[in-house]
């Protein structure tokens, strides 16, 4: 079975998410920690992010499970495969993989392409057939391919066909317009007579079933999947690929995923709405933080007979656990395993380990999420060790928004810190109070941390948490800190006031930076 993931292009179409070059590189090893067996990174050629995030992959992107996939279209109407610009593009990235959309109903090849049904065969004929010869690993999205079906299956048809006669490695049956359902889509694939090992499904949610029309799929015999983080996607999304994983794992007994990776579901997912900058869905199946959530009153006694009495599946084989069954034990195992794989064994240290789970969960309740702050959590697990990681010592801090009179807006910071015995007072100006905030503490620390030149700050996300109302409301700041070298790193602040939210992030985010730089602290 292979597990296609198109977060970075499909998903990316969702409304109001935009993705940084640093954001899609960081969703991508997140994703091959997961497991999944593809990752499509975008289009390059056509979309300028999506060409440079291919040419950092290059150098910046290890992966241990996935295959990076370029993304593009068959070639144009009237000009050969080696000649057309795009292909060329696709041949650039430099991936293993190319994944050709096609057109697959003739209404769209005649109305949108302007071109003959045959013209586009050939199309897909060339293309496929080029890129294979160039060695690359070659899947074709037949565009429209159920209601092209519904509407002339003899041409839809075609165009699978072509595609696999020219070495397609599998066919990609999308449900671009997301209309149908899983009766539907199992009755097209039996009646397309084409082995369906050799295709794929590639569902939109616009009936709320792309997810049950992609399980409905595989056990028609297709036996290649694609879906999104969290079902994002254009109009209501895509079908969640991590509901169609645990789905196929845990329900059909299919194993999808290298051991011990579907465990790291619930972090991934959230980690990733944390990058997105999309509060997470905290009733998504398998890995909100409600989908195993149960009220006290009737579900109680029969829970804590059995948990499985009132769990579909155990929580914790997804990443995730129960509400009220969340015992020292599971948040202990959770805590253990992200510091080791951040650097720091916790194993024969017990009495720390339980500091570290009972202060996060002390935090959480506060509104801090560590999800993707792997920095901050860092921090937070090395002080309980007693290492002196931050620096500096505060003595205040004060924050100055002036609007001028010419309708100029400037902000002041002032700092005044402790550093290695000295007092130091540093004073700057920036374009909002917390890069002026940044500047002034850049300065007042740089003549003792030269490093911190190296340091800068790449992305800023501000996050209104739920429960919160209006201006008083309390704040989450998630601050991406990138140095010479290419490596980033987020870190976190939580307070009702934003400025004192992003001091925290802030603070973090340099002392973090220096500690890997082996600053003497």
């Amino acid at each position: 079975m292979q597990i296609f993931d198109t977060t970075l292009r499909d998903g990316a179409q969702r409304e109001g998410l935009t993705y940084s070059v640093a954001d899609k590189l960081a969703v991508a090893r997140l994703l091959d920690q997961f497991g999944v067996g593809f990752i499509e990174g975008g289009w390059p050629g056509a979309v300028p992010k999506d060409t440079e995030f291919f040419r950092r992959a290059q150098t910046e992107l290890e992966l241990k499970n996935a295959v990076l996939v370029a993304f593009g279209s068959t070639r144009k109407a009237g000009v050969t495969a080696a000649a057309d610009p795009q292909i060329q593009g696709l041949l650039d990235a430099q991936t293993p993989a190319v994944c050709l959309v096609a057109k697959s109903d003739i209404r769209h090849v005649e109305r949108a392409l302007r071109t003959t049904g045959e013209e586009n065969l050939e199309m897909v004929r060339d293309s496929v057939t080029y890129l294979k010869g160039k060695g690359r690993r070659v899947f074709v999205d037949c565009e429209h391919f159920f209601d092209g079906f519904r509407h002339d299956p003899q041409y839809s048809r075609s165009v699978v066909l072509t595609a696999l006669e020219a070495g397609a490695e599998r066919v990609v049956l999308c449900d671009t317009n997301g209309g149908m359902l899983p009766s539907m889509v199992t009755r097209a694939i039996g009646e397309l007579g084409v082995d369906p090992a050799l295709l794929g499904m590639h569902a939109q949610n616009d009936t709320a079933c792309a997810v049950a029309n992609t399980i409905a799929a595989v056990e028609a015999g297709v036996r290649h999947v694609q879906g999104t983080a969290n079902g994002y996607g254009e109009r209501p999304g895509n079908a969640d690929i991590f509901a169609v994983v645990a789905n196929l794992q845990l329900k059909l007994g299919m194993t999808v995923l290298p051991d011990g990776c579907l465990e790291l579901m619930a972090r991934v997912a959230h980690a990733i709405a944390e990058i997105a900058n999309i509060a997470p869905d905290t009733h998504q199946a398998y890995v909100g933080s409600a989908a195993f959530a149960h009220k006290a009153g009737l579900h109680a006694s029969a829970i804590k007979v059995d948990p499985a009495l009132y769990n579909h599946v155990d929580p914790a084989v997804v990443g995730n656990g129960m509400t009220i069954l969340v015992t020292e034990m599971a948040g202990r195992a959770s805590i253990e395993l992200k510091s080791r794989e951040l650097g720091v064994d916790l194993a024969g240290q017990p009495v720390i380990l339980s500091a570290v789970t009972q202060k996060v969960k002390d935090m959480e309740a506060l509104g801090w999420s560590f999800e993707a702050a792997d920095a901050s959590f860092e921090l937070l697990v090395r002080s309980a060790l007693g290492e002196q990681l931050t620096p500096f010592t505060l003595e205040s801090y004060r924050v100055l928004v002036e609007h001028r009179e010419d309708g100029a807006v400037v902000s002041e910071a002032t700092v005044k810190l402790r550093v290695r015995g000295e007092r130091v007072i540093a004073t700057a100006e920036g374009n909002g109070p917390v890069n002026a905030l940044d500047e002034a503490l850049r300065q007042a620390l740089t003549r003792h941390f030269p490093q911190l030149s190296g340091l800068e700050l790449a992305d800023y996300k501000v996050r209104i948490l739920a429960g919160s109302h209006g201006t008083g409301a309390v704040t989450r700041v998630l601050v991406e800190t990138v140095d010479q070298s290419g490596r980033d790193w987020t870190t976190v602040g939580v307070h009702e006031n934003v400025v004192e939210a992003s001091w925290r992030a802030l603070v973090d985010a340099l002392s973090y930076g220096l500690s890997k730089a082996d600053a003497r602290v």
